[in-house]
């Protein structure tokens, strides 16, 4: 395990003592799953981005599906006519 050090600010810094002391865990353990959320986060936002230029891309590329064929597959669900998806 590395070590780190870090400047907390006075705003941050009592709070996180309070929340420490309600929840009886360690300072270095609230501020580690702090940590671990904010780069679980950051990683699918990473990731929702990599999609979303994917998705731009495959547009620019013609590889679409007309609005109407989407809406009449799934205004078809719960039918006992359910029909495919639709193709780009």
């Amino acid at each position: 395990m590395g070590i780190t050090s870090i400047r907390i600010a006075d705003e941050v810094e009592k709070p996180l003592e309070a929340l420490s002391k309600r929840l009886d865990r360690s300072k270095n353990y609230l501020i580690n799953q702090a940590i671990k959320e904010f780069l679980a986060r950051q990683s699918l936002e990473d990731s929702r981005w990599q999609e979303t230029l994917e998705a731009l891309e495959s547009i620019k590329a013609g590889q679409s599906v007309d609005e109407e064929d989407v809406n009449a597959w799934l205004n078809s669900w719960g039918t006992n006519h359910r029909k495919s998806p639709p193709e780009s």
